[in-house]
């Protein structure tokens, strides 16, 4: 800027003090922002308990942000799109007279903090608070209506000892399916252990062995009540990434099978783990989202998550298994089509399954050496059957080596050749006693469902192909059309049932549905089965190998028993430690195994407690919690978050959770819910599980966490690249246009490429809230954000363009206040008609489009009455002062200070939102149409602007002018241009 232009843009700011500039919405902002917290302007009040207020007689409405987490980075532009959306309706459901629940909280524990200790040694605590205090700073910075008293962190010590109380409500339960919902929805809920006892020691619960409850030993006793616990740990097998030297859930795995976080390669591998029955509630989870106002997609992506099919549970005998020590001597596995049975001509198991034995992650030769399979290949083996290996041991463990190698993504792919190999273990078919052989095969995971398979290679492409590469039968049982030939693929269509029939049922003629349910049946009369209904969905991996996570409040005895603690010791605190690691390995390491940071604390770890029968020495439990555990129950504690006693009182939780079914509320939760679409499935999962369980144990009265959901679209941005390839600073590109009129965008003289996508520092487009707050103001930054397009689109990012928002927010001032003197000047006389229906009509518009979450139309509408009164001689009071409420959800600080300049002392926050009370306003006022004959004009026609079509045809044709022009003819044709003209052709 030359010395000439800062003199000149000097000397206008001297003449105009008073002019509506950043500067000014710095410190009018800034001045707001400290008496709403000295006065507790959004503070809501609860009926019981430490936030107990009058306000608690209104009606309420709770509203909250999916919990963000707080990173080192800080926000850019595109982050607080949902919290000033939230805001907005926070804000003017106040103005509606309800009690408004409006807080936020952190979702502070995570791998990032962890990694910077590991980096730095300093103790992930301190960087994660100092984070959090950056983004409450930059997000009270924005005039977010929030209650402070009612903020939170997972990483509160107080928190963590109700996260890791409801824990210990979860590992306390078990899931009846016999026990009546509360809700009255049906059947199956959590109910707590003892019942569970009772129901053993009574028979009512078989044991696993059908021996008498009594007749246990202790320990065995203990074995039973773990297995049907909600929580409990399990050899299963998980993802296990040794870049990182932890377990991953499925979903912080890419499609592609590496880390989301490092994008290093993860293995399947057999673990010890804790894990959240969460398959229990499969049926409910589904069936509940009918009751839940959400978009439909979200919906359809958590059915699709938990993914219900029905069909029969298959047993299958195994002759020789016992001969060889194997754990088991039959196989159970799930079909969706039990009418095929009589075509399934051999069997597959995962290379992880227990039936094998072996020793995961050792040697091919110390694996071989113990798994359970023949020594020698039995009678009938073929040759492609062995993979060229002379035992059937060298073969599984070799194949087993492989198959450790791969990571999930790619066993599943179905575009990837399918490779085998037999176990030596023969299956029996139960519906015609055929000898099936049992392969192992890495397509086959253990993680679902029981991690066999039968197949059927004549209904099932990727079973064809298996038996065509291993040399297997294929026997048809649903007859393909003429002219189809099993020769060269599988037949997947329907058909009638062929080839099934043994002495006792046939299902030959019959249909698919009738097929099924007679096999079935059939399945059931002999024992060798029944019908059952499995999930896609997969019971919850709840531990990680990790420091920086809530410490599980589980002790373990020398006999290897899992112990709760009392509640009387929660919380239980992480330990100070040297290193907060755990042992990472090479990334392609497949055969290591975790071993977590807690784990060093010896002194932390092993503990002398009395837990009721003496003291004893215990070893704590040394995995931590997932980042999920924390994230799954926040609103619960924003309702009460000074509650020692208790979660929640259930009063103030019944307040503000609690069903109405007089609303169509039949299910409870929270009255909005805003995030991304990226949390649409595990995160909602999670928490409704949870929310289910407590709701089952009456620890809430509301039976979904969240009522109504919306997802909000994201910020985008322009980035530019160089002829190297690589990020140019965004805000010093220039565009210009070429001859043909197309962009050209150049840097530095240098022409580069533009491309569209996400915000970040590493494609140097970063803009952040702090530049906004800078160079126009918060209110500013609010009003684009807000006006960039519908809320639940996504939309790119100008900063050009933020000009038009200040320039809108400069109008609204001046129409109050003189940019010389700072004086007010608005009129009090009466506004003239033309004002008074134009305020009507933005009232009624702006109301309706808050409601609907219209954001961007209610800014419209509010810039066009700005303008009509910038248009005015003299602004009247009556409509600047309806138009500051009206603007004040979207941009409170300016609004505000316009109404204390106005006259008013009180906060408008609270303040009614106006209402149109003289109706006449709300009619539409007359047009004149004009009516044509043979094209000349014949008469004119006061109507309203909406009216009908066929309607102003009907007065056209009646009235007094055309029917002279007429004369009697009649009308061949009518032209109607609705509401200013009407063409009659006559006869």
């Amino acid at each position: 800027m030359t010395e000439n232009s800062l003199a000149q843009q000097a000397a206008e700011q001297n003449a105009t003090p008073f002019r509506y500039t950043a500067a000014l919405a710095g410190r009018l902002e800034t001045a707001w922002q400290d008496r709403w917290e000295k006065e507790g302007t959004f503070n809501a009040d609860n009926p019981a308990g430490g936030l107990a207020g009058p306000q608690a007689g209104k009606e309420k409405f709770f509203l909250l942000d999916m919990f963000p987490y707080p990173s080192g980075k800080g926000l850019h532009v595109g982050h607080p799109l949902g919290y000033i959306a939230t805001d907005v309706i926070a804000r003017f459901t106040r103005m509606t007279g309800k009690n408004v629940l409006y807080t936020m909280g952190y979702d502070a524990f995570g791998l990032p903090a962890e990694q910077y200790a590991v980096q730095t040694g300093q103790h992930p605590r301190i960087s994660t608070e100092a984070n959090i205090a950056n983004m409450r700073r930059q997000l009270r910075r924005l005039g977010l209506s929030h209650d402070p008293r009612r903020s939170l962190a997972t990483i509160d010590v107080d928190y963590v000892r109700w996260t890791q109380w409801i824990f210990l409500k979860v590992f306390n339960s078990w899931f009846d399916p016999d026990a009546p919902r509360r809700d009255g929805r049906g059947t199956g809920a959590a109910r707590p252990v003892s019942e569970l006892v009772d129901k053993l020691a009574s028979g009512l619960v078989p044991t696993p062995d059908g021996r008498p409850w009594a007749e246990l030993t202790p320990g065995e006793q203990a074995d039973v009540v773990d297995s049907h616990r909600l929580a409990y740990v399990s050899s299963a097998p998980v993802n296990w990434c040794p870049g990182l030297g932890t377990v991953l859930a499925n979903e912080e795995v890419t499609a592609e099978g590496r880390s989301e976080r490092g994008n290093y390669p993860v293995f399947k591998r057999n673990l010890r783990q804790w894990m959240m029955r969460i398959t229990a509630y499969g049926d409910r989870l589904a069936e509940d989202l009918d009751t839940v106002d959400w978009p439909e997609k979200v919906k359809t992506m958590q059915r699709n998550w938990i993914g219900r099919s029905e069909g029969a549970e298959v047993t299958f005998a195994l002759p020789g298994a016992d001969a060889v020590g194997a754990s088991q001597n039959e196989l159970t596995v799930y079909t969706t089509r039990p009418d095929t049975l009589f075509g399934a001509t051999f069997m597959v198991v995962a290379p992880e399954h227990p039936l094998l034995g072996g020793l995961s992650g050792a040697s091919p030769e110390q694996d071989a050496a113990a798994l359970t399979v023949p020594p020698s290949w039995p009678e009938g083996t073929r040759d492609a059957w062995t993979g060229g290996y002379a035992t059937p041991a060298e073969a599984v463990a070799a194949y087993r080596a492989r198959a450790a190698q791969a990571t999930e993504a790619e066993r599943t792919d179905t575009e990837r050749t399918k490779t085998g190999v037999f176990t030596g273990l023969f299956g029996t078919n139960p519906v015609n006693g055929a000898q099936v052989p049992v392969f192992v095969a890495d397509y086959v995971l253990m993680g679902y469902g029981t991690g066999a398979i039968m197949a059927v290679p004549s209904g099932d492409q990727r079973d064809w192909d298996f038996a065509r590469a291993y040399d297997l039968d294929v026997i048809a049982t649903i007859a393909p059309p003429e002219g189809f030939s099993l020769d060269e693929a599988a037949w997947t269509g329907d058909g009638q049932i062929i080839n099934s029939a043994n002495a006792e049922i046939s299902l030959n003629g019959m249909g698919k549905d009738e097929a099924k349910a007679a096999m079935t049946a059939w399945l059931e009369s002999k024992g060798y089965g029944h019908g059952a209904v499995t999930y896609r969905l997969r019971d919850w991996l709840f531990s990680r190998q990790r420091y920086w996570g809530e410490p599980f409040p589980i002790v373990w005895d020398e006999d290897g028993h899992a112990h709760a603690l009392p509640e009387s010791m929660l919380p239980v605190e992480l330990p100070e430690v040297s290193d907060y690691s755990p042992r990472t390995y090479d990334p392609d390491d497949a055969t290591s195994s975790p071993e977590a940071p807690l784990g060093k604390a010896s002194e932390w770890v092993e503990v002398e407690l009395d837990l009721g029968d003496g003291l004893k020495t215990y070893r704590r439990e040394t995995n931590t919690m997932p980042q999920w555990a924390g994230s799954c129950w926040y609103e619960l504690r924003y309702i009460d978050p000074t509650d020692d006693a208790q979660l929640v009182d259930p009063a103030n939780e019944a307040y503000w959770m609690g069903p109405r079914p007089e609303a169509g509320n039949t299910s409870g939760g929270t009255d909005l819910y805003v995030g991304g679409v990226e949390h649409a499935v595990l995160h909602l999962l999670y928490s409704r599980f949870w929310h289910k369980v407590l709701f089952d144990l009456g620890v809430v009265s509301s039976s979904e966490p969240y009522h109504k959901l919306f997802n909000q679209g994201y910020v985008q941005a322009y980035a530019y690249i160089d002829s190297r390839g690589q990020y140019v600073p965004a805000d010093e590109v220039e565009e210009t246009q070429d001859e043909d009129g197309n962009s050209v965008f150049t840097w530095q003289g240098q022409p580069v490429n533009r491309e569209y996508g996400k915000m970040g520092k590493s494609l140097k487009n970063i803009v952040t809230p702090d530049d906004m707050y800078d160079a126009y103001g918060a209110d500013t930054f609010r009003v684009y954000e807000m006006s960039m397009g519908p809320l639940d689109q996504d939309r790119p990012w100008d900063t050009r363009a933020v000009a038009g928002a200040q320039r809108f927010l400069q109008r609204l001032w001046r129409n109050v206040v003189d940019e010389t003197t700072g004086e007010v000047t608005v009129s009090a006389a009466p506004a003239d008609e033309a004002t008074r229906r134009l305020v009507a009509r933005t009232i009624v518009g702006v109301r309706e489009d808050y409601e609907g979450m219209r954001l961007n139309t209610a800014i419209a509408k509010l810039i066009v009455l700005n303008n009509h009164l910038t248009g005015l001689k003299t602004v009247p009071r009556e409509a600047v002062e309806a138009l500051a409420l009206m603007a004040a959800p979207v941009a409170p600080h300016i609004c505000e200070e316009i109404w204390q300049r106005l006259g008013h002392t009180r906060s408008l926050a609270h303040e009614p939102f106006p209402v149109v009370t003289d109706e006449a306003l709300l009619a539409a006022e007359k047009v004149t149409c004009v009516v044509q004959v043979k094209g000349k004009v014949r008469d004119r026609l006061e109507v309203d602007p909406d009216i009908d079509a066929a309607e102003l045809e009907k007065l056209a044709l009646a009235a007094p002018g055309v029917v002279r022009a007429l004369d009697g003819r009649g009308v061949r044709k009518v032209i109607v241009r609705a509401p200013k003209l009407v063409s009659v052709v006559p006869e």
